[in-house]
């Protein structure tokens, strides 16, 4: 009789000591590149997941069975910059279409219009943190819009992860929900300085830019890099964006006889500059734009007087079996190719697929059926992004959240093509 009692209370304290020893929540391996091509299954957690949640410091976003876990993205997808959202939510809608479900939950891109600003950005932020189901952003596109963004995503803990916005200030505010994998406007805007300096010879040149974060910045930085290299800045000058006019900077700009005029800003303003410089005593004078102006809509905007100007670029990917396939896929369901309307067609695909794979990692299954996603787990692993092989390039981001340590690559239009100089 002892010794029977003594296997009951032995199987018993076995019982709780299996049952104690099973894990609330199990983070799933990630492959060697981080490639987010296999379907990983949530870990099923025994335990209350409302402990795992209450122990992070944001919590969980918690997805019902039938929910969607959605990733957000905020661009310009009206107005006259209207194709790099477009181009984006194109390429986010591809990552999404090629990754499978998560222990049964789908994904599902929600792009919002930002129109590119401060205000859009904040509009969008809120509206994106009032959804319990969104777990991150591929985005925002633009710099302006994204320092307006950031801190309402630092609030709640919704990471970020742009593929283009580029202000150096973004990385510098102490964000831990921030990242991007473009290059950084200093990066752009000294590399642009000398290229006009060392590789086009010339030695004098007028800057304008769009008053906005993005273009602003950059234009100043191309100023001091031009002018620490020897050369001359005869203008500096903002001018009011969006604007159908700018012949009177132009003629004023004209006066000083620059050889070439800098831009720092969007395609709509840029190609408005382009063709008034032709009837503005700037005819002979080469107009250099930024990533911000590359894309077929300059081209059409700009026509004839685009010919002979030069813009910033992401460097363009390497030929992969995967980049590949997104190209042709892109082209199949849009009729155009990727990098026409925008140069950061890949870059998005990437920041929305780094994003799925990151959820993989982190999320777990509830014993009630849900899936919950830690907040400040998906933080720590977005930033801790490491030798990432996207279709854009390899990407490994720092403790500020800066990803990307390639330079521009530029381009000039040639019989009204873009054709790569470097």
């Amino acid at each position: 009789m002892k010794a029977m009692k003594f296997l009951a209370v032995f199987i018993v304290l076995a019982m709780l000591l299996a049952a104690c020893g099973q894990a609330v929540a199990t983070e799933a391996p990630a492959a060697a590149t981080e490639a987010p091509a296999a379907a990983t299954e949530a870990p099923v957690a025994s335990g209350a997941p409302e402990d795992v949640c209450a122990a992070d410091e944001w919590g969980c976003a918690k997805i019902e069975p039938g929910q969607t876990i959605k990733i957000g993205m905020g661009s310009p997808m009206t107005g006259g910059d209207a194709s790099f959202g477009i181009d984006a939510e194109q390429s986010g809608k591809l990552a999404v279409a090629d990754a499978e479900d998560f222990n049964g939950f789908q994904f599902e891109l929600l792009a919002e219009d930002d129109m590119g600003g401060a205000e859009g950005g904040a509009a969008v932020a809120n509206k994106f943190v009032a959804d319990p189901t969104l777990v991150g952003v591929a985005g925002h596109l633009f710099s302006g819009a994204s320092f307006a963004a950031a801190p309402i995503y630092e609030a709640v803990g919704i990471p970020m992860l742009s593929p283009s916005a580029t202000n150096p200030g973004l990385t510098q505010q102490g964000f831990k929900v921030f990242n991007r994998v473009p290059f950084t406007d200093a990066a752009q805007g000294s590399a642009a300085a000398e290229f006009i300096y060392n590789e086009l010879g010339i030695r004098k040149i007028a800057v304008l830019h769009d008053g906005e974060d993005y273009g602003k910045g950059l234009a100043e930085i191309v100023k001091s890099s031009f002018e620490g290299l020897g050369g001359e800045v005869v203008e500096f000058m903002g001018i009011t964006s969006k604007e159908a006019d700018y012949t009177p900077v132009l003629t004023t700009i004209a006066a000083k006889q620059p050889e070439l005029l800098y831009f720092g800003g969007y395609t709509q303003d840029g190609a408005v500059l382009a063709n008034q410089m032709k009837t503005t005593g700037l005819e002979n004078t080469i107009f250099f734009g930024c990533d911000g102006t590359f894309g077929t809509d300059f081209l059409n905007r700009a026509g004839d007087n685009a010919e002979g100007s030069y813009h910033a670029t992401p460097r363009t990917p390497p030929a992969t079996p995967e980049k590949d396939k997104f190209d042709a896929d892109y082209n199949t369901a849009y009729g155009v190719g990727p990098g026409e309307l925008s140069p950061f067609s890949w870059n998005s695909y990437d920041c929305v697929t780094v994003l799925i794979t990151k959820v993989r990692e982190v999320g777990f299954v509830g014993s009630d059926g849900a899936l919950y996603i830690p907040r400040s787990a998906l933080v720590a692993a977005v930033r801790g992004l490491t030798d990432y092989v996207g279709i854009s390039g390899t990407y490994t981001c720092d403790a500020t959240g800066e990803c990307n340590i390639q330079g521009p690559q530029f381009h000039k239009v040639e019989n009204g093509e873009f054709v790569a100089v470097n």
